[in-house]
C-alpha cells in the first residue's frame, strides 16, 4: 500500500474512533474503560499518522 493510501486509510480510522468516542461520552452512563481504550487506540493511530507523515519529509 503506497505511503499516502496508508495515511489515508489511518486518518479514516482515526475519525471513526473519534466519533465513536463522542457517541460513548454522551450516553447517560459513559464506560469509562471503553472511553480509556478507544482513546489510547486513537492515540496510537496518531502517533502512526506523524511517524509515517515524518517518513516522507525525508
Amino acid at each position: 500500500m503506497p505511503l499516502d493510501a496508508r495515511i489515508a486509510s489511518l486518518e479514516d480510522r482515526h475519525a471513526a474512533l473519534e466519533r465513536r468516542i463522542l457517541d460513548e461520552d454522551r450516553r447517560p452512563l459513559p464506560d469509562g474503560q471503553e472511553l480509556a481504550r478507544l482513546k489510547r487506540e486513537k492515540l496510537k493511530l496518531k502517533e502512526e499518522m506523524e511517524r509515517l507523515r515524518a517518513a516522507t519529509r525525508h
